[in-house]
C-alpha cells in the first residue's frame, strides 16, 4: 500500500502538471519565461522554511517544485506548437 506521503506527491505533481499544460493550451501569453518565473519563486518559498512548514506542506511544494521542472523541460524540448511564438527569458 502506498503511503499517505507518496499518495500526496503524487496527487499535486499530477495535479500542477495538468493545470500548467491547460494553461499554454488555452492562454496564448502564456511562455516559458512565464513557467520559469513561477519557478524561481518556488525556489525562494523552498528556502525560506526557516519556520518550519510542517511535512504535508514540504511535500506539497516538492511536488509543485518537480512539476514544474518536468513541465518546462518538456516544454523546451518539444518542438514549437504551430502559431505559438516563445518568449524568450531575459
Amino acid at each position: 500500500m502506498t503511503d499517505w506521503r507518496d499518495a500526496k506527491y503524487d496527487e499535486v505533481f499530477h495535479d500542477t502538471l495538468r493545470s500548467l499544460e491547460t494553461r499554454r493550451q488555452n492562454d496564448a501569453g502564456f511562455s516559458v519565461a512565464d513557467a520559469e518565473g513561477v519557478l524561481r519563486h518556488l525556489y525562494i518559498q523552498d528556502g525560506n522554511d526557516w519556520g518550519g512548514r510542517g511535512e504535508l506542506q514540504d511535500i506539497i511544494l516538492s511536488a509543485t517544485i518537480a512539476a514544474h521542472e518536468s513541465f518546462i523541460a518538456e516544454w523546451k524540448a518539444a518542438p514549437p506548437r504551430p502559431g505559438q511564438e516563445e518568449k524568450q527569458c531575459r
